[in-house]
């Protein structure tokens, strides 16, 4: 293996782009791995949680009370007696972003989720993107779920009348604010909960979770009793189980997929779990199971009671138990609808001080947001933060109109994780960041690979060491070996431009896919195109997709994949074909959520922007890294162990 210093110019466009002036945007940190855990001196958060206690986090951020509203307004409009089959699509939808999430979370075990992927397999820019926007829908997230608690508790205790004044919503006269001191009360409650430890707010969690699954479970059983009883006249219609065509039944789909929101809220736990490997694909995929079968059972239990045109879509399942005499059974559906709402924002809460926490890491957030408390080992200034902002937005802000806002958030960060698969099977990162901090200890050990001749050409070269600025990486070639001195000049070039050509061309292929997956959602989804304009961009977009799909599947995926981060996890099937289906789909979705929506989020993204440019850029950990290839490092680390050894 041979040492080789990039000495180009700035601009020049050196090796992976980091010698122009936008190189900090693709600055990749380095994977997780069981070699360099020792390395790291930062604190870790409580390694307590379990499968059972990944599932009532996944299960209790995704199943809110909207489902109890959820059914009747999409059987109504859109599915009639297929709600069902609406799900069903939806769940498996939403199990491809699963699938994905699945594998990254059990190779890269680290708080941070989508924005801690995206930083290792894409870059410090898109990470940046991902990690704002997730700040966003959990804090707008939080805010909504905690305003909706009031008129169900009200509902629960027989009308707002009967709620105290002090819990009540006010009009503050004048500036025309209806304050909620309900919504900002349980958002400190559950701050203190969760400040407490991991442990002992999932266990709460848990608890809160099983009173709404219970819920559940009795409209599934006393309306199918009721349902066999009265002879299910809701599938006994001349229309059919189709009223609105196929088209009405994939568009509550589409509805209906953003009720699956919420197994994120568990990779977002990665490193609080006691076995990442097995534990964190059990509890994703186990959350989003059981949330799929209790939709559809209670989908079939309604629409089968009640005629679709006919469900109330307010109220529908307790309407629909009133109907056949059981009006008492209203006091437990509120019930479950209001646990479901204190599980759903836990699950809102939990994530966020993570996101900050793993920012904060990385340099690109002031360090405040990453100390972890040495009694609970959760980071409880994070969390005191994240519930001071959503207490003061749920108290004062009806934010319901900028619920579209958090669906951005998701879908961005979904598809960003199915496009970090792609990256990990086909072209992982083969540089690693080798900070500041770790590079003289490394060296003073690691004799016998060379590095004290390297520093002694570095300064014959008069070539700086960096990523940032004038300063020019390190890299360093696989393909030259200097265990064979010997070895052809001509043979290592070749082969040095065979992968360099692979890896490049593949990082095209994946960038092109991309594109064309957005021509072709943005083409299908914008009427006011001309007709010929949209067959166009269709079929544009179309042969880009198939293409690149057809291309990546006929290569061989890189043997490298087995030794990024931790091995022995999940392995996400069907490679590229989920990846990209999975792309499509969050691509389909972000493109119909609406111009007023974008224009909101396009304010919150430029704001971040400016965050990162004048402070994230400049504080980043990575900022004087110096770029070292995979192999070298881990044949320099355990050269390094066995001299101390």
């Amino acid at each position: 293996m041979g040492v080789l210093v990039d000495t180009s110019e700035e601009g020049g466009g050196g090796r992976n782009g980091r010698q122009g002036s936008w190189s900090f945007l693709t600055r990749r940190k380095r994977v997780d791995s069981p070699e360099f855990s020792s390395t790291n001196s930062q604190a870790q958060l409580a390694k307590e949680l379990t499968v059972p206690n990944l599932m009532a986090i996944g299960v209790g951020a995704t199943i809110g009370a909207g489902v109890y509203v959820l059914v009747g307004t999409v059987a109504r409009e859109h599915s009639g007696p297929s709600l069902a089959i609406s799900f069903l699509i939806a769940g498996f939808a939403a199990a491809l972003s699963a699938f994905c999430y699945a594998e990254l979370a059990s190779r890269c075990p680290s708080a941070g989720s989508a924005y801690h992927y995206s930083y290792i397999c894409v870059g410090e820019g898109v990470a940046w993107l991902i990690g704002w926007a997730l700040i966003l829908e959990y804090t707008i997230g939080g805010a909504a779920v905690a305003r909706g608690i009031t008129p169900n508790l009200a509902a629960l205790v027989g009308g707002v009348g009967n709620l105290p004044l002090f819990l009540s919503r006010q009009l503050i006269p004048g500036i025309d604010i209806i304050v909620d001191p309900l919504a900002a009360i349980m958002i400190f409650i559950i701050t203190g909960l969760l400040c407490v430890g991991i442990k002992e707010s999932t266990m709460i969690q848990s608890v809160v979770t099983s009173v709404n699954i219970c819920a559940m479970v009795f409209v599934i059983l006393a309306g199918g009793y009721l349902g066999f009883k009265s002879g299910w006249v809701g599938y006994e219609l001349p229309t059919g189980y189709f009223p609105f065509g196929v088209n009405g039944m994939l568009a509550g789909s589409a509805t209906v997929f953003f009720s699956y929101i919420g197994f994120d809220a568990v990779a977002s736990t990665a490193e609080e779990v006691k076995n990442p490997q097995r534990d964190l694909p059990l509890g994703i995929g186990g959350s989003l199971f059981l949330c799929c079968g209790l939709y559809m059972m209670v989908s079939i239990v309604i629409v089968g009671l009640v005629p679709y045109y006919a469900i109330n879509p307010d109220t529908p399942i307790s309407s629909a138990f009133a109907d056949h005499g059981m009006q008492w059974a209203a006091y437990i559906i509120n019930a479950g609808a209001f646990t479901a709402l204190c599980s759903s924002l836990m699950g809102s809460i939990l994530p966020q001080p993570r996101i900050l926490m793993a920012m904060a890491r990385d340099g690109l957030l002031p360090p405040f947001f990453s100390d972890i408390n040495e009694l609970s080992q959760v980071p409880v200034k994070s969390t005191i933060f994240t519930g001071i902002v959503a207490a003061v937005l749920a108290f004062t802000m009806e934010v319901s109109q900028l619920a579209g806002m958090v669906s951005v958030g998701t879908l961005l960060a979904f598809t960003v994780v199915a496009i970090s698969v792609l990256i990990l099977r086909y072209i992982p990162p083969d540089e690693v960041p080798l900070l500041p901090s770790l590079q003289e200890p490394i060296i003073s050990v690691s004799t016998g690979y060379g590095w004290s001749s390297l520093h002694s050409n570095e300064k014959d070269t008069e070539a700086n060491v960096g990523t940032s600025g004038k300063q020019k990486p390190l890299v360093v070639e696989e393909d030259v070996s200097i265990d064979y001195p010997l070895i052809s000049n001509h043979l290592a070039s070749g082969n040095y431009l065979h992968e360099g050509n692979r890896r490049s061309v593949v990082g095209w292929v994946i960038a092109l896919t991309c594109f064309g997956v957005f021509v072709l959602t943005y083409a299908a989804s914008d009427l006011t195109l001309l007709s010929s304009v949209r067959f166009a961009l269709c079929g544009v977009g179309g042969a880009l997709l198939l293409s690149g799909l057809v291309f990546l599947t006929s290569i061989d995926q890189d043997d490298a994949r087995h030794n990024f981060g931790h091995s022995g996890g999940f392995i996400c099937p069907f490679v590229p074909l989920l990846p990209i289906a999975c792309i499509l789909i969050n691509s389909y979705l972000l493109v119909n959520l609406g111009g007023n929506t974008w224009a909101r989020v396009s304010i919150w993204l430029a704001i971040g922007l400016l965050v990162y440019i004048f402070y994230g850029r400049t504080h980043s950990t990575l900022k004087d890294a110096v770029y070292v290839s995979t192999t070298q490092l881990d044949d320099t680390f355990r050269t390094s162990t066995s001299s101390l050894a």
